[in-house]
């Protein structure tokens, strides 16, 4: 049996604006088990947010018990979500989050400095990372000097330089063209065969169909958690185009 990743028991997040209550969760139950690629899907205000931001130790539940990785997550310290995040999740955003005085090399490294490896290994790690992604001719360049699809590869290194138990994919072909787009989900399709664990946070239905299963949120509950019988690849983008 696969080793459990994510295991949320009734998890519910509640926000208080004045007298008012906004559940943006409720007793919410689900597991995400290792080298699972996963698409988190729904409608503004469904709760996919709020669930992608505890998944990823950026927020905290209300109620219920979060085990990342068989670690109670739910109680613990703002400092200790942060040494969490850094270890065990490997964070792609829509809009990247590179710093844009350093070099590509530099960005990737960065999880490393906040682990506290030496710089020797942090180099040797870095680089690679960017192999992996297919960078190894761009190390030294800056994210003005890269292209879209070239700074979210940067990205997808950053995020698997540290070797995390879950990579959390948030809209990651949102602010790309749709050949980038695919490139990058062929990718993604590579990462998850090397073993990782994959959640994709995506409001396009094109994009979740690359994942193995797909959970829809609505009104913050979980509408319904399937299989994807149709699987799409990279592959059959080349078909299409013949």
């Amino acid at each position: 049996m696969k080793k459990e990743i994510i295991h949320f028991e009734n998890i519910s997040r509640f926000y208080y604006v004045g007298s008012e209550t906004v559940k943006a969760m409720v007793d919410v139950s689900v597991s995400i088990y290792e080298n699972e690629f996963v698409a988190l899907m729904g409608p503004s205000g469904s709760g996919k947010s709020t669930m992608m931001n505890i998944l990823g130790c950026l927020d905290t539940a209300t109620g219920g018990s979060y085990h990342l990785n068989g670690t109670d997550v739910s109680k613990m310290t703002d400092n200790e979500l942060a040494d969490i995040r850094n270890k065990e999740i490997g964070f792609i955003f829509q809009t990247f989050n590179l710093l844009p005085r350093s070099t590509a090399l530099e960005n990737v490294m960065l999880p490393l400095i906040y682990a506290g490896i030496p710089k020797n290994k942090r180099l040797e790690m870095g680089k690679e990372t960017l192999e992996q992604v297919q960078l190894s001719d761009r190390m030294t360049h800056r994210p003005n000097e890269l292209s879209g699809g070239q700074r979210q590869r940067v990205a997808i290194a950053r995020a698997l330089v540290n070797s995390p138990s879950i990579v959390l994919a948030d809209e990651p072909t949102g602010n790309l063209d749709s050949t980038t787009s695919i490139e990058i989900m062929g990718l993604l399709e590579e990462i998850h065969k090397q073993g990782n664990t994959i959640v994709v946070v995506t409001h396009e239905e094109d994009i979740a169909l690359h994942a193995h299963r797909i959970i829809r949120m609505m009104d913050g509950r979980i509408a319904s958690d399937e299989i994807n019988p149709n699987i799409k690849t990279i592959k059959d983008y080349a078909i299409s185009a013949d």
